[in-house]
């Protein structure tokens, strides 16, 4: 019933900015690590950046200085806020999530969204 979805991404011009969001949804105890993932088609998907509850924030070398997360611990939601972007940062982007679910209290699980498209365009 855990439900993660995404939102906030489209087609952009290179150097353009795109800001996506992700609500964690369902019976939730807590939620903890929440990340962004990518995938270009063809490729493997990869961690983008990730976001822990204390704060601490790490990322793909190659976004860095770009590409900021953030969270709103009141929505359980994760933010993914992209500027100067380039045409190698197209892909879907996903969503994921370390949650304890209402229903356990105690087991943390890997949960996943259904993943938003962005598209830069050259």
């Amino acid at each position: 019933q855990v439900q993660l979805v995404e939102s906030g991404g489209g087609l952009v011009q290179v150097g353009g900015s795109l800001r996506l969001s992700c609500v964690t949804s369902g019976p939730i105890f807590s939620v903890n690590t929440m990340r962004w993932y990518r995938q270009a088609p063809g490729k493997q998907r990869e961690l983008v950046a990730g976001i822990s509850t204390g704060g601490s924030t790490n990322y793909v070398e190659a976004v860095k200085g770009r590409f900021t997360i953030s969270r709103d611990n009141a929505k359980n939601t994760v933010y993914l806020q992209m500027n100067s972007l380039k045409p190698e940062d197209t892909g879907v982007y996903y969503c994921n999530a370390d949650v304890i679910s209402a229903a356990s209290g105690r087991f943390e699980d890997h949960y996943w969204g259904q993943g938003t498209q962005v598209t830069v365009s050259s």
